[in-house]
């Protein structure tokens, strides 16, 4: 099955083979791997260089951390990414270290954090499904996060399942064709809604 994007102009290659699975193989991700796709995301560029992001790691057959993670997650995301072998809570710290006070931009630096590890991990045949569907309240529970900070996303990392063992309502899902908005209604010119017609 091809996934890769259908571009309107062209991107780097990175950019259209990666999309997020919901079948992944029991393949354990190398710790090697692992480490450079969280120094991807320590590279990311944050608002006055607060760098607010912070993860929670759990791969699985080695300790609780991943069931832990598994068990903060949306019922609706358990069932297929309790087979990914590395799970990872993606957190937010809200205030700037230096004065306490709220940091608007924190859960975009995190997004930009964990992008820089998706395109990453797309260079090293890795995939990557980033899920918003968790209970903060619970990982909040599970991990003693401080009160300043949240669990704001989940992410599930491994190698996909090319077979179609396993369950056909997952693989059915991944099936779907790939689609996303023309630049013309997302980037603008003179006012909110003009296209920029470039």
């Amino acid at each position: 099955m091809n996934k890769n994007a259908e571009t309107d102009h062209p991107i780097h290659n990175t950019l259209a083979v990666r999309w997020s699975p919901y079948v992944f193989s029991a393949k354990p991700v190398a710790i090697t791997d692992l480490r450079s796709l969280f120094e991807a995301a320590r590279w990311a560029p944050s608002s006055y260089n607060e760098q607010p992001w912070r993860y929670i790691v759990g791969l699985k057959g080695e300790g609780e951390t991943h069931r832990r993670i598994l068990d903060c997650l949306a019922e609706g995301n358990q069932p297929w990414a309790r087979n990914a072998p590395v799970l990872a809570l993606g957190v937010v710290m809200r205030n700037f270290s230096a004065n306490g006070k709220p940091n608007k931009a924190a859960p975009h630096d995190l997004g930009l954090a964990t992008g820089n590890l998706v395109t990453e991990a797309t260079t090293r045949r890795l995939y990557v499904h980033q899920m918003i569907g968790l209970d903060p309240e619970a990982a909040r529970e599970a991990f003693s996060i401080p009160e300043d900070a949240e669990a704001f996303t989940a992410i599930a990392i491994g190698y996909r399942e090319a077979a179609q063992a396993g369950d056909s309502a997952l693989h059915a899902r991944e099936d779907k064709q790939r689609t996303r908005r023309p630049l013309g209604e997302f980037v603008f010119t003179g006012n909110f809604g003009d296209p920029a017609g470039f």
